[in-house]
């Protein structure tokens, strides 16, 4: 039987999130079967600010009585996403939709507009990283995870950023047709199957520039000395401090003390040594400070979810494609 999927696009949207369910579903192909159709409310034309163009859709809300699952692409800007809230008819649709048991999924920042409809409330959700804040300032009785790729809480669904609308997609046809359906819909699209890990792989953490503080001048001395042995008395020691005074210090201006920060920033220089060089994972661990393959491989899953070679594989530009 066919599987009506309707996307829901609300004003200000975020291009890529609506195109990702009919791509991705279409590319499905037999036996899955979904009907992937696109709404607004009053079946009226809504505008992508971001890339300067309005789509017309075939349905209005009324797609939503039939829909058997029902997709939020995310929002950048509006109501929802700056006040937490939403107007009532899409309110009233999308919990009516989920009252009569269709699945309800947003990409992104549409999970702002399943918690202002009420839909999240008591149960684990997901959002892109940079808006998990705001977004658990909000909606303070969602469980937010900000760490994951998405969340699948049964007949509720939510995605992290961008992509991670097309994990949480093929998730479901694995889901509603197995794998091999899935892995073939991920062929076509020319996507993983299955990504490793979660959001903390593409969160940027650069390391502050803070030239004038006290320890700006011995975090500098042990970024360029990563590859040897540091200890808190050999930071100490070089910024002319008591262990105590340094640490204190250390904290006060980076917020975290001396060892996270050091295993943080041996973390990111391996990060660096498997994305840009051709060293192995032996070599990255020696280079970065960790000194055998399993603490590299410790640090990097305790920090992103992932091995060293999986992350390598993820980031890595090929030299055939340069």
């Amino acid at each position: 039987m066919t599987h009506l999927v309707a996307v829901l696009v609300l004003d200000d949207f975020a291009s890529l999130d609506a195109g990702i369910p009919g791509q991705v579903f279409w590319a499905a192909e037999a036996p899955a079967d979904y009907d992937v159709q696109t709404c607004t409310p009053g079946g009226r034309a809504v505008r992508c600010e971001a890339a300067g163009f309005s789509i017309v859709p075939d349905h209005d809300l009324s797609l939503l009585e039939r829909a058997d699952t029902v997709v939020v692409p995310g929002v950048h800007g509006g109501p929802p996403y700056a006040e937490g809230t939403v107007e009532t008819a899409v309110s009233e649709a999308l919990r009516a939709a989920h009252a009569r048991g269709a699945r309800i999924m947003s990409i992104c920042t549409g999970a702002f507009v399943l918690a202002a409809a009420g839909l999240l409330d008591g149960r684990q959700a997901t959002t892109h990283w940079r808006n998990t804040a705001h977004f658990a300032s909000l909606f303070p009785t969602v469980d937010l995870d900000p760490d994951v790729l998405f969340v699948d809480d049964g007949d509720i669904l939510t995605s992290a950023g961008v992509a991670a609308g097309i994990d949480l997609c093929l998730h479901v046809i694995r889901s509603d047709h197995g794998a091999e359906v899935a892995n073939r819909a991920a062929r076509r699209c020319v996507a993983p199957p299955f990504r490793e890990g979660g959001q903390a792989q593409f969160i940027e953490r650069p390391v502050p520039a803070a030239p004038d503080t006290t320890t700006a001048a011995t975090r500098a001395w042990a970024l360029a000395r990563l590859h040897t042995a540091l200890t808190l008395d050999d930071l100490a020691a070089h910024a002319a401090m008591s262990t105590r005074t340094f640490t204190r210090r250390f904290r006060e201006e980076t917020g975290l003390s001396p060892s996270r920060w050091l295993a943080r920033q041996r973390v990111e220089h391996a990060r660096h040594l498997l994305e840009s060089t051709d060293l192995s994972v032996d070599e990255v661990a020696r280079a970065s400070g960790f000194n055998t393959p399993v603490s590299l491989r410790q640090h990097l899953h305790a920090a992103l979810g992932v091995a060293p070679l999986a992350y390598r594989h993820a980031f890595r530009t090929p030299k055939a494609l340069l």
